[in-house]
């Protein structure tokens, strides 16, 4: 029993220190980004995870301003949050959770989005 506790620790300790690297995108795609949201952006890919408090040192700007720039990179899928007690901690994405073909696809209009009967109507 005492063995198994032993590799249950090791496990959490490997699993907890484990740091996914970031994707590295192309220069075009970070030009896509609006000024105030490259910055943040930057920022985070940075430092690898951090949350509102630490980007806003390092940019100087408020707390609060960060944190919506934080959520709205989040929305747009450039960045993973998380929850570590009570902080958001927000981390680059990594290429295999990422949906940009689905995306690429849609701004290219290779793919039809729904619509809505309502809409068909109006059409």
């Amino acid at each position: 029993m005492l063995n198994i506790r032993y590799r249950l620790d090791d496990i959490e300790n490997t699993v907890s220190n484990w740091n996914t690297q970031p994707v590295e995108v192309p220069d075009i795609e970070l030009l896509q980004l609006p000024d105030h949201l490259r910055r943040t952006y930057l920022t985070v890919v940075s430092k690898g995870e951090c949350d509102a408090t630490v980007v806003s040192n390092l940019t100087g700007r408020c707390r609060a301003i960060e944190s919506s720039y934080l959520n709205q990179l989040t929305r747009m899928g450039w960045l993973n949050k998380r929850r570590i007690s009570k902080t958001i901690h927000f981390r680059p994405i990594c290429e295999k959770v990422t949906k940009r073909p689905v995306l690429d696809a849609l701004s290219n209009n290779q793919l039809e989005p729904n619509v809505s009967e309502r809409e068909k109507r109006k059409i």
